[in-house]
């Protein structure tokens, strides 16, 4: 599907869509629960989809009203070969997961996910108990558990999900589990785990992120937990705010532990203006200015942050594109050459280092590269160009969130 924009200006408000984030951890911790949870405010997209899928595949008995399901847990699979679809997270989210299961089980998926590398899971689960093999370290994957517990070292430089599912796995272990962690990236993904565990009874204890202690043995306590708005989402939408008019994204937690939340710090230093309440965030247009900013830890804002620098007087320089090649796309790549198009320069010849010069945006037809986050950014891009911009594939936006350019074309003026 293609959809043309043409430039304009934006005012009003929308609702952030449900952090998928979030909300593929909460279906997991109602998974590993004797009992019933209730998630409420989980509006669906793709992944959350296919999450819910594998948790009632492995044994989990979901009922819907609205946006609330009921989940009833239990580990017990139904299935031996599980459907992940595209989504990175529930790839190695699960994966720990399954690994407590006696039988062998099966993980593959779709589309750009069988192109994304799982090596760094299987040595790891092998050191714990399981027998791991896959397809010359990517999908499919089979395992077989039960995963005992232990000591173990895992490189997190690549992806922190991986340690996600392993923390969510290991306190149903036989064994107490030491979890060293090399050169982690995306902390503030972990705490969100740490955080979440926490309302359904599961305590972790780490030394500054480079060692994780597990106690095994624990049980989860079913809950009622409601799934926050999506930062990552909304970072477009607060973007077009800052950029072309005036924006208020509610349903969003200013203090959230979300690694997304930086969007804030970028638009700040770029000189929008920003008001926050307990549950909303709007921007407004001003004059805005290159800036620095390093995002290492949260490399989701690289498509909403090229948007904005592409806006921005200057030369913008964004830190830390070496957590990009392995996304939906090589979105470093990507940007580069769709930002192009449209008459921005973005040079990537530094190692880990982005540079965005801001400027007239042409009109242009642009790929989305199957990435919902490209999408979204040469959306807002086109507000500003001269002309008509045209996405190539953007029903990608379904990944994380369906409602995308129905929530823009509402706020449109």
């Amino acid at each position: 599907m293609d959809i043309t924009l043409s430039e304009g200006t934006v005012s009003g408000s929308v609702t952030a869509p449900a952090s998928k984030s979030y909300a593929q951890r909460a279906i997991a911790a109602a998974l590993l629960c004797e009992g019933e949870s209730v998630l409420s405010n989980m509006v669906q997209c793709n992944d959350t989809r296919a999450a819910l899928q594998v948790a009632a595949d492995l044994g989990a008995k979901i009922s819907a009203h609205e946006d609330t399901y009921t989940l009833h847990g239990g580990l017990h699979p139904r299935k031996r070969q599980l459907n992940i679809g595209e989504s990175g997270l529930a790839t190695r989210l699960f994966t720990p997961i399954t690994a407590l299961c006696t039988e062998t089980i099966t993980l593959t998926g779709k589309g750009s996910i069988l192109k994304r590398p799982i090596s760094m899971m299987e040595e790891p689960l092998r050191q714990l108990g399981a027998t791991v093999s896959s397809q010359g370290g990517y999908l499919p994957i089979h395992i077989r558990g039960a995963i005992r517990g232990g000591n173990i070292t895992v490189d997190g430089s690549l992806s922190s999900q991986f340690i996600t599912g392993l923390l969510m796995a290991l306190p149903l272990a036989a064994q107490d589990t030491t979890l060293t962690v090399n050169d982690l990236k995306s902390r503030p993904y972990i705490d969100m785990t740490i955080g979440l565990l926490k309302n359904f009874g599961i305590d972790i204890k780490h030394n500054d992120y480079r060692q994780f202690f597990i106690e095994g043995g624990q049980r989860y306590v079913p809950t009622r937990y409601r799934i926050e708005g999506d930062w990552s989402g909304a970072s477009c939408l607060l973007v077009a705010g800052a950029t072309a008019g005036r924006i208020t994204v509610e349903n969003l937690n200013p203090l959230s532990l979300q690694a997304d939340t930086a969007i804030i710090d970028a638009l700040t230093r770029a000189g929008a203006e920003i008001t926050t309440t307990a549950d909303s965030v709007t921007v407004r247009r001003n004059e805005l200015h290159a800036f620095e900013f390093d995002a290492t830890h949260c490399p989701d804002l690289f498509p909403a942050l090229a948007a904005l620098a592409a806006a921005a007087q200057g030369e913008s320089v964004i830190r830390g594109t070496s957590r990009l090649e392995h996304k939906e796309c090589n979105r470093a790549d990507a940007i580069r050459e769709e930002y192009a198009k449209a008459g921005i320069e973005v040079d990537t010849s530094q190692e880990d280092v982005m540079r965005i010069r801001g400027g007239r945006i042409r009109a242009a037809r642009v790929q989305s590269h199957g990435d919902h986050r490209m999408a979204m950014s040469m959306a807002v891009a086109g507000l500003l160009s001269d002309g008509e911009m045209t996405i190539e594939d953007a029903e990608c936006v379904a990944k994380s969130y369906p409602g995308f350019f129905e929530d823009l074309e509402k706020i449109r003026i």
